[in-house]
């Protein structure tokens, strides 16, 4: 996960933005379209530990094909610690 701080900028009244990036290396389009989802679900589930006005993108390794929604959620818990500290 990688982000950028919103302390510089005029809109940190805005809510946080996320975007996924998710490769091919994934797999097939409708792979990687069900990554998407799934991490779309996870983040929802997390936007109160988002700074408002931050920008987020989050890129699936090929490892987010197969892993179960509570790896998926995990691996996400232990970004944003990592991105918040």
């Amino acid at each position: 996960m990688h982000w950028a701080n919103a302390a510089d900028s005029p809109d940190r009244e805005q809510p946080p933005r996320v975007g996924f990036v998710v490769s091919k290396q994934v797999g097939p389009a409708v792979v990687r379209s069900r990554v998407k989802r799934r991490l779309r679900h996870q983040v929802r589930a997390r936007l109160d530990r988002l700074n408002p006005g931050c920008v987020y993108v989050v890129r699936a390794n090929p490892a987010a094909a197969t892993a179960s929604s509570d790896e998926l959620g995990a691996a996400l818990d232990a970004s944003l610690d990592k991105a918040s500290r």
